[in-house]
């Protein structure tokens, strides 16, 4: 069994928090608290029903500009931390937070951005003290620093702590772990992790990447229900990128998941937000299963300009156990919209935020030095997504679920 352990200590050197900052910090306590505080009183769970809650980001990429602006000394040190600040509050109060590594963590230098993503150590560094607990790395750029590539970005994230699938060094480490099995609370999860390919980008034995296959998911998910989690959980790298809408080919491979035994899919790559969906699927005792598929959560952080690109949402979903029957239930499920922000100091040296969109959209950015345009962006991002998602989702929290 894989050791939980929320949060690991790391001998890490630390700016020293001016007193702008602590200011600042102190600004937007209040808020954080407002938009995500705990009700201790209202999570309680009861004494016959378990609850998990987890927390889904999409794409976590490393662009040029990216890797430049955490750059400390040239392609020696680097700080992601600030990235991740403004979410860490969210992603600290899930029971168990999943991303999407979208990069490889070759281990040195040169790091670059698109094509071949090839980033410093320090991000998946920066991910974990952000409270992040498993990271997926089946995608289309799981090849792009070759098979060392491959095999590093596996040992750096696992040496950081977190749970990592999709990617493997070899088959035996694929056959004694995968599926992945995370223990958590009352709770055994399944987690399988598949990518439509790798840019053309060949997979160099002995490492495996996760390719979409109908024929390897329909037994991983067979041997994964003899594992008797109580949970399966799908994420998928698929899709048209840019496309609001999720396509034919995504909605069948859906249905088929489900009807092998899956009870969650979420969907990455498209690189802009697709509808959140329910399904209802018919079991063989004549019963039906409610199940829910996410096609696309869009960008996390990235560095990309392309339309719409700038970010997408978190999505937080609670699992429900009733212990007497051990029956597990998908619970509430909400979305937060989440948004890039990219700051210039007066040197014009850059930082990439990932934003909560809910506390800064009405006039709070200029607490962080958001200027009118960049306002207007957050605004405008906002209300495309939340229209792309209104027919189609749940209402959005814009915080964490009351559990």
């Amino acid at each position: 069994m894989v050791n939980n352990v929320k949060r690991l200590t790391f001998n890490v050197k630390r700016k020293k928090v001016t007193r702008q900052k602590m200011k600042l910090y102190l600004l937007l306590l209040p808020l954080f608290l407002f938009f995500f505080g705990k009700n201790l009183s209202a999570q309680a769970p009861s004494d016959s029903i378990s609850k998990i809650n987890l927390l889904f980001v999409g794409d976590i990429m490393g662009h040029d500009p990216q890797i430049e602006s955490a750059e400390i000394t040239k392609n020696e040190s680097y700080n992601y931390e600030p990235c991740f600040q403004y979410v860490k509050p969210i992603i600290e109060k899930a029971d168990l937070a999943i991303a999407n590594l979208e990069v490889t963590l070759p281990g040195k230098p040169p790091y670059r951005g698109y094509p071949n993503f090839r980033s410093p150590n320090e991000l998946a560094l920066a991910l974990r003290l952000a409270g992040f607990d498993l990271l997926v790395t089946a995608n289309n750029h799981s090849n792009d620093a070759g098979k060392k590539g491959v095999i590093n970005t596996i040992s750096t994230v696992k040496d950081y702590g977190f749970y990592q699938t999709g990617t493997f060094k070899n088959q035996e480490d694929r056959d004694l772990h995968y599926p992945l099995i995370v223990y958590k609370n009352d709770f055994k999860i399944a987690f399988l992790n598949y990518t439509y390919g790798t840019n053309g980008i060949k997979t160099r034995p002995p490492v495996i990447v996760n390719y979409i296959d109908e024929k390897l998911i329909e037994a991983d998910l067979k041997l994964a229900h003899e594992l008797k989690p109580d949970a399966i959980i799908v994420i998928t790298h698929w899709g048209k990128e840019y496309k609001y809408i999720e396509n034919e080919k995504q909605r069948k491979l859906a249905k088929k998941i489900f009807n092998w035994g899956a009870d969650l899919i979420i969907g990455m790559h498209p690189h802009v937000v697709q509808p959140i969906r329910e399904m209802k699927i018919l079991q063989q005792d004549s019963t039906f299963k409610k199940t829910l598929v996410t096609y696309s959560l869009g960008n996390f952080i990235s560095g990309q300009t392309t339309p719409n690109t700038e970010g997408g949402f978190m999505f937080e979903v609670t699992l429900e156990k009733d212990k007497k029957t051990n029956k597990v239930t998908l619970g509430e499920h909400h979305y937060i919209p989440v948004w890039r922000y990219v700051y210039q100091d007066s040197k014009k040296k850059s930082t990439y935020f990932a934003l909560p969109i809910s506390p800064f959209e009405n006039g709070n950015g200029a607490w962080i030095g958001m200027d009118e345009e960049n306002k207007k962006n957050l605004q405008a991002f906002a209300k495309k997504t939340r229209g792309c998602l209104l027919y189609t989702s749940p209402s959005p929290r814009d915080g964490l679920l009351s559990r």
